[in-house]
This record gives C-alpha cells, structure tokens and sequence, in this order.
C-alpha cells in the first residue's frame, strides 16, 4: 500500500514509518516538525539524541534498501497544500498522528490551550474535507486516545467506542440504540479528541469516508525492531514533566536516582501499552480497514491497566529509589478503576507486549546510557490545571517525599 504518516517524526510516528516500510509498504511521511520546535520552547530534549529528520531517512535508506519519503507540510494550516498533495499523491491510507499530544503542555497556558485546539482539530477537519473534496477513498487511521472516556469509575468494561441505550419513546415502549461513548476529556488535549470524534463520525456518515478510531492508552518503552537497527534511528524519548508518558518518567528517575513522583495518593488507573504494540496495532487496524459507508470503526488499543502507584512501587522495587507522592497538576479523582474491552485487536492477531521486569529493565539501561543529558529541574510536571492548583504546587516542594 501507499500509506502515508502524519506526524510521521513523532515519538509513535516514527517507530510506525519504520515498521510500515519494513513490511514493504510504499510509505511517505508528512510533518511540519513541529515537535522538534516545542523541544526548543521548552528547553529539554528527548533523553536519546535523535536525529535531524534527513539523517533519520538516510540511515533507514542505508540498512534496510527501503526508501522513506517526505513532505514539509502543516496540515492544520496549509489546506491548499494538503490537498494539493493529496491530489498528487493519492495515498491508499493514512496514519494520523499529526496532534499535539501531550495533556500537561495543553494545560501550560491559555496559549498552549488555543493552540492545541487550534492545531489539533484543524488538522483533523483539514484532511477530513479534503479528502472527501478530492473523492479520494483512502483508508484513514486516526490515533485517539482512552482518554475520550474519562477516568470515572462506571462498574463495566468501557466498549469500543459504543454504547447501547435505550430511549423510552413512549409509555411502555423504548427504542434502542448505540450512540458514541460519552466523552468526558481530562484536559483540553483530551478535548481536542474528543471533537475529532465528532467529525470522524460526520463525514463518515456524510461522505462514505473509511475511517478507524484507535483509542490509545499511555505508551512506554522507546525501542522497536527497526529503531535498534542503527544508532541514528533511535526513537526519541521523552522524561520531563510535560511530554514524558508516565511510566517511561519513572523508569527515567530510578535509572538516575530521583525520587518517583507519584501524583497524589496515586489511585489513578490507566491503561498502558508498550510502543512495539502500538506500532504493530496500526499496522493490523490498515490491514482490515471498514467499508465503504460504515460508520467511524473505533478499537481500544490497550494491553492492560495498572494503578499509578502500583507501578511507581514495582519501579523502586527494580532500582532502590524511594516514592515521592507530590501535589497533582491535575484536576482529577485520587482513585478510579478502568476496565476496557479491547476484543477486536486481539481477534485480528495483536499478541500483547505485557508488562514485565525485563522490559522495565532495557528502557531503565537507556536511560543511564544517557543519564548524563537529564536536566533533573524539567522532571516535575508543574503544569497546572487550575489557578488554585497552580498556587499549591507553587507553595510545595516538588520533590518532597512522603514516606514510603
């Protein structure tokens, strides 16, 4: 297939253009680089040294024979490129993955916010209309996100997207039917998902186009395959308190001796995922996409939960350095439980990447690798979700370990 990936230098996009190519796929990757700019913004980078995007598609050029082509494009903002390339390129399927990603940077200020909308659902809306303007039947996979349902507790396993009601339509009688699950984002990032929802179901139904929704947990681990194959194809990893996915930033402050901030008492539960099955999840979701006039095709791309401080303990208990339990920057519950079907990758053939000692183990043996390019002041995520949040967190000691 001709596929093309958005966001295709991202920390999954990457990693997903690489798998793609090493299956034989005809694959092009279109990004504005924008990630690299937040970096410079910021003032951290990614604790492995990657490349500049050219070196990147050199070195993959050199040891696998495959080339991996790109396009400088800003899908939220150019729409008269986007659809002229399209036009031209006409792509059998895209992998969507050109949204800022990160919660807490959403949350940073009332910029980030309005940009994180701005980007996020323009982009969506962009390649949406221009892919039914151009008639062109690709296949679209959209990277979502768990966080569209929220994190209460409901006592039932969250369904794939849908949920069955019944409407009383007159005394006696009801009707039912599925609606899409109800949307309860955490942030405004999550907010920006949960309109992409939206309008994957509009045209959809309005324009017969084929779309998958994946509905993602939180990624750890860095490695796949084809990152290992050469230095300069490492994929980037990030620790600091904005962009670095949870788990990832505890293994990063136990590899070098920093207190693992848990946020609260730690009763939060998420669901996880490791990046080799995240990449291995698109690539199964391409090759069985809908048809033609179905509706928007959504799949919880997840492989387990755990409670945060469960995992926080399971860390220390791997590297010697004690819990942390800090002010939460967000605006959440202190405990939830989250169960979450996830039937239709596990038909399709995912064999799950569960959590496991020896995996902790590698990504910790990265991290001292590169221990010596952490900036230790970017690790706390102080990021706040309300003023009065935001006044507490500046009143405590980030670091200020209760006992454990």
């Amino acid at each position: 297939m001709r596929i093309a990936v958005l966001g295709g230098d991202g920390f999954v996009g990457w990693p997903t253009a690489l798998h793609l190519s090493a299956r034989g796929h005809e694959v092009t990757i279109v990004d504005n680089l924008s990630r690299r700019d937040i970096d410079a913004e910021l003032g951290v980078a990614s604790l492995t040294p990657i490349e500049p995007l050219a070196v990147r598609l050199r070195a993959w050029q050199e040891v696998s024979g495959r080339t991996i082509d790109f396009r400088l494009l800003d899908i939220a903002e150019d729409y008269g490129a986007l659809r002229s390339w399209l036009a031209q390129a006409r792509p059998d399927a895209l992998v969507h993955l050109a949204e800022q990603r990160a919660a807490p940077y959403s949350m940073k200020s009332a910029r980030h916010k309005r940009y994180t909308v701005g980007n996020n659902v323009n982009a969506t809306h962009n390649l949406l209309c221009a892919l039914a303007e151009l008639e062109l039947d690709a296949h679209l996979v959209h990277l979502g996100t768990m966080g569209v349902y929220g994190y209460g507790t409901v006592g039932a396993a969250i369904p794939e997207g849908y949920l069955p009601v019944s409407v009383e339509v007159a005394p006696g009688r009801s009707v039912t039917q599925e609606i899409l699950y109800p949307a309860n984002p955490g942030s405004v990032y999550h907010l920006t998902k949960c309109l992409d929802q939206l309008l994957l179901a509009y045209y959809a139904k309005n324009d017969k186009l084929r779309i998958t929704d994946l509905h993602q947990g939180i990624v750890w681990g860095t490695a796949t395959p084809e990152t290992e194959l050469d230095p300069r194809l490492v994929n980037r990893f990030d620790y600091d308190g904005d962009y670095g996915t949870v788990l990832n930033r505890f293994l990063v402050q136990g590899a070098i001796g920093y207190p693992l901030t848990v946020h609260g008492p730690g009763g939060q539960t998420r669901a996880f995922i490791h990046i080799r099955d995240s990449v291995r999840c698109i690539e199964l979701a391409l090759a069985s996409p809908p048809t033609r006039g179905a509706r928007v095709r959504i799949l919880n791309q997840l492989t387990e939960t755990h409670r945060l401080i469960d995992l926080a303990r399971l860390v220390s208990r791997l590297t010697g350095v004690p819990v942390a339990h800090v002010t939460n920057p967000r605006q959440e519950a202190a405990e939830n439980e989250l169960v979450a079907v996830n039937d239709t990758l596990l038909h399709l053939g995912l064999e799950p990447t569960t959590l496991a000692v020896g995996l902790l183990e590698e990504v910790v043996e990265v991290a001292r690798r590169w221990r010596d390019r952490v900036d230790r002041s970017r690790i706390p995520c102080l990021s706040a979700w309300t003023p009065e949040i935001a006044e507490r967190l500046r009143a405590a000691d980030p670091v200020a370990v209760a006992a454990e």
